[in-house]
């Protein structure tokens, strides 16, 4: 009976070891000790996703832009002079 159950504990604790494995505590565990480290990590992934978002603006923009223009070239009544007044504001602004 002893046996057994010493048997069923070690699968237990061979099952919980691999799955700590798999989350990689010890990293987490290493970089939470390492305060410097966790600054520099979040530091780079800020600038990182600051220069995507302002290309990725740039892009929507210009896109937007683009679109907005070819609208005024089929001359819609309404749309067209609204859309044409957005470019015009736009482009002194540049």
């Amino acid at each position: 009976m002893d046996n057994k159950l010493l048997n069923e504990i070690k699968k237990q604790i061979e099952k919980m070891s691999e799955m700590m494995e798999k989350m990689k505590i010890a990293d987490y565990v290493e970089l939470m000790q390492s305060p410097y480290r966790l600054l520099w990590l979040n530091f780079v992934g800020g600038l990182a996703r600051g220069f995507g978002m302002a290309i990725g603006f740039t892009l929507l923009g210009a896109i937007v832009i683009y679109i907005l223009q070819r609208a005024v070239l089929l001359n819609l009544p309404i749309i067209g002079n609204i859309i044409a007044h957005i470019i015009k504001i736009v482009q002194q602004n540049l």
